[in-house]
């Protein structure tokens, strides 16, 4: 289903709603209230600005997981879910009954935190596809990987000889610029999903890179460099070259920001020494890293995702051994969060459900349950969105009946 829109620009709103949770077959009535934050890159933008801490330590060397990004190449990088209502079940295989073309497709470009659970299909596109009904993923995710290209580049324009798998590589193997069989040589699963995609057929495109841009000192943007720099070894200006890039491959696609995910940071002993918002790896903290994301929406009016700064759930210090499996990485509950999170996007947009959705949700992790379906009661929706309860009331959104 193709929208003719290059991107998404977020609606504003700012109310009480009522929260409900109900399972993916059976709408239940309202539960409680709870106050919401509208989406809009600026409102997450003032958010960020209000958690800003004078109480910044600065470390050269960062500790962080020795993660094992290899076991995310093994297996499958790509899902598909073909039926008419939200699934549980994993990975469908395509039938003739749902072509490819009339599919929702989706593409997703990541570091470890996207790319985890590739091998048993708890990865977060996996998880997405599974409540965006006639959709297909493709999980482009390589652990260890940043937006920017590596300062070690000697030449940034030697298309011939590329080797590195940065945000802007990745784009260009899409491309064709780049060999992708020699880029992703040692990434077999990955160039196998990206030799599936034709990126005409594409929908939305989900981008979230940052942590390895933090831990290796990418420059946040290029004011932050003393002295000249080519903007593609900056954060900033990475992923605003290689967003341009697919919005000519793919121009009616939207793209869909996230922010790095928050974290916290121990030394070798395990002893607290801060988390994103205070650790400095001189040039920022992992939070600026994130205001750096949400410019890059507000610049280029894209739709994000904060997963840093707690508009949409409640990630931090205190629920972060639920969320973080070695306080950086998702654990499986966090990526079905996110997940659920990020299939409003896809869902509201194709007219599977009320965009009210995407736009009041916020989860609290002690009252997550991954098998229910979220939607807000019938008197909040009639009163806050007149228009979409109309159509609720006629039975035109897939997701949800009266």
């Amino acid at each position: 289903m193709k929208k003719r829109t290059k991107t998404i620009v977020a609606m504003t709103l700012s109310c009480l709603l009522a929260l409900s949770g109900c399972s993916f077959n059976k709408a239940d009535s309202g539960k409680k209230d709870t106050t919401v934050i509208d989406d809009n890159p600026s409102s997450i933008s003032s958010i960020a600005s209000s958690q800003q801490t004078d109480e910044v330590v600065v470390f050269e060397e960062i500790p962080h997981p020795d993660f094992d990004i290899s076991a995310n190449d093994t297996e499958g990088s790509s899902t598909e879910n073909s039926s008419k209502e939200p699934s549980t079940e994993g990975t469908t295989e395509e039938t003739a009954e749902t072509p490819v073309d009339d599919n929702v497709v989706m593409v997703f470009f990541g570091d470890s935190q996207i790319a985890n659970g590739k091998s048993d299909g708890t990865d977060i596109p996996s998880l997405v596809s599974q409540r965006v009904p006639n959709s297909k993923s493709y999980n482009l995710a390589i652990g260890g990987t940043t937006a920017a290209l590596e300062m070690s580049t000697s030449n940034a324009q030697d298309y011939e000889n590329w080797t590195s798998n940065c945000f802007f590589g990745m784009v260009l193997a899409l491309e064709g610029t780049v060999d992708r069989n020699k880029l992703l040589a040692s990434n077999p699963t990955t160039l196998e999903t990206m030799n599936q995609i034709n990126p005409a057929e594409v929908d939305y495109y989900f981008i979230e890179y940052g942590a390895n841009d933090f831990f290796g000192r990418v420059p946040l943007d290029k004011y932050s460099y003393e002295g000249d720099i080519n903007e593609i070894f900056t954060y900033y200006g990475a992923i605003c070259q290689g967003i341009d890039k697919l919005q000519k491959m793919s121009p009616n696609a939207h793209i869909i920001m996230l922010t790095p995910f928050y974290g916290i940071y121990k030394d070798a002993n395990g002893s607290y020494l801060g988390d994103s918002y205070i650790v400095s790896n001189g040039i920022g903290t992992l939070a600026d890293y994130a205001k750096k994301a949400i410019n890059v929406a507000e610049d280029k009016e894209l739709y994000i995702l904060d997963t840093m700064f707690r508009s949409k759930c409640d990630l931090y210090l205190d629920t972060a051994d639920q969320y973080l499996m070695d306080n950086i990485h998702l654990t499986l509950t966090g990526r079905q969060i996110f997940a659920r999170l990020l299939a409003h996007v896809p869902n509201s947009y194709e007219g599977f459900e009320p965009s009210a959705y995407r736009q009041t949700e916020n989860i609290r992790i002690a009252d997550f349950n991954p098998d229910e379906y979220y939607k807000i009661s019938d008197e909040s929706l009639q009163e806050l969105f007149p228009e979409e309860y109309e159509k609720y009331i006629n039975g035109e959104y897939l997701l949800v009946k009266p």
